[in-house]
């Protein structure tokens, strides 16, 4: 299932990497069968997948600031390790422009952890990361809550929202203004339109002013740039 890596080099050691690993291995023991040795090689995988060169915004820091927000939030979730888990996964495969990137991040979920686990539990994961394509609203309690971390850092200060969105956008390089500014104002009118920005009274108390502040500051530069 996996190839070993033919690197041989000591890498400088990174404390918030060997926690995270640590993490990650608890939580694949908890759920899934394999041992610890498969559980840190996952990760590994994982990791590399969101060190790809052509990621900017979708890395690891992005992972980390989710499980941050997890963190949080927990103790209000019916199955917090399912949450954990899809977080971990859902965007373990990113191309920009690409509208299957949820649904290939689910798949690798599934293969990774093929035959580890009843079929509950891989079940909820794929859902979980499914809901993350923002496309439907979500209905479950843990659906909620992992839309809401997804989208968490629209309710970062201004400077630090700002900053994400010079990141996405530079994922996106090969695509012209005219086609992703556009798609980019659909997205965020959607948003904007929503009764509620966060999905959860958790999030709301958080995010909700600054989010939507936000939102509505980048749209009208967008207007103000002749989009919409």
């Amino acid at each position: 299932m996996f190839e070993r890596s033919s690197k041989t080099a000591a890498a400088p050691v990174d404390n918030d990497l060997f926690r995270e690993r640590a993490r990650f291995a608890a939580l694949w023991e908890r759920r899934l069968s394999g041992g610890r040795a498969l559980a840190e090689t996952v990760h590994a995988r994982l990791v590399e997948r969101y060190g790809e060169p052509h990621r900017r915004y979708h890395t690891l820091d992005h992972i980390r600031h989710c499980l941050g927000e997890f963190d949080r939030a927990a103790a209000l979730m019916d199955d917090p390790d399912a949450v954990e888990m899809a977080l971990w996964f859902h965007d373990a495969v990113y191309q920009s422009g690409a509208t299957d990137n949820e649904r290939r991040s689910a798949d690798l979920f599934r293969q990774w952890s093929e035959g580890r686990a009843d079929a509950v539990f891989p079940q909820r994961v794929d859902d979980l990361i499914m809901v993350t394509t923002h496309r439907d609203p979500p209905t479950q309690r843990d659906e909620r809550f992992i839309v809401d971390i997804d989208l968490s850092s629209f309710g970062l200060p201004w400077e630090a929202f700002e900053r994400d969105g010079r990141r996405i956008r530079a994922e996106c390089a090969d695509i012209d203004d005219e086609i992703y500014c556009p798609g980019q104002l659909r997205f965020l009118l959607s948003l904007q339109n929503r009764p509620t920005f966060f999905f959860t009274e958790f999030f709301q108390r958080r995010y909700e002013r600054i989010a939507r502040d936000n939102v509505r500051r980048v749209i009208k530069n967008l207007h103000a740039r002749g989009y919409g």
